[in-house]
């Protein structure tokens, strides 16, 4: 047996000691972190689930919105103490708008999943908490529902009904 013959079973069992406590020393090392990431990863899924909102309008009934009554940007809020919701929307145009402003009137929040209605509260020295300006465009208007009870709450269907202007499918945040 010459001399690299004899050498060659050592080195191949170094080698594959090697390979094996390297494996296992890095094994360790990378089984720590993660732990810490899923941890760190399920605080943060419960806190927030993703920071990215879905688009709970869809886009066609925006640009109906636009083309029809000359309005965009609807949504439907709950307000801090869930006593009021908020809808507001943006005027395209102004001369479309109007029956949306229009003081005559009688605007309600019709809430699918407990069947009521809702209207907006009339408070002694602030009157009611809507805006019924004549409308202009570019400007965002808003009115407030009473939501006696907190009965809608966010994530609720809603429709909003204002003479015959009718929005359907908002959700509230």
């Amino acid at each position: 047996m010459n001399r690299r013959q004899h050498l060659m079973p050592a080195f191949d069992n170094r080698l594959t000691a090697l390979i094996l406590l390297g494996g296992l020393a890095l094994g360790s090392v990378q089984a720590q972190p993660a732990t810490e990431a899923t941890t760190t990863g399920q605080k943060a899924a419960t806190r927030i689930s993703s920071p990215y909102k879905p688009s709970r309008f869809p886009k066609r009934a925006e640009m109906y919105y636009g083309d029809v009554w000359g309005v965009d940007s609807l949504s439907v809020k709950s307000t801090e103490s869930g006593e009021l919701i908020r809808f507001s929307y943006r005027v395209l145009n102004a001369a479309k708008a109007v029956p949306l402003n229009d003081k005559k009137s009688q605007p309600k929040l019709v809430d699918l999943r407990a069947g009521g209605e809702r209207g907006i509260p009339s408070l002694e020295k602030a009157g009611q908490l809507r805006q019924s300006s004549t409308p202009v465009e570019g400007k965002i208007y808003w009115m407030a529902f009473s939501n006696a009870g907190r009965r809608v709450k966010k994530g609720d269907t809603v429709e909003v009904h204002i003479g015959s202007f009718r929005a359907q499918g908002l959700v509230v945040d």
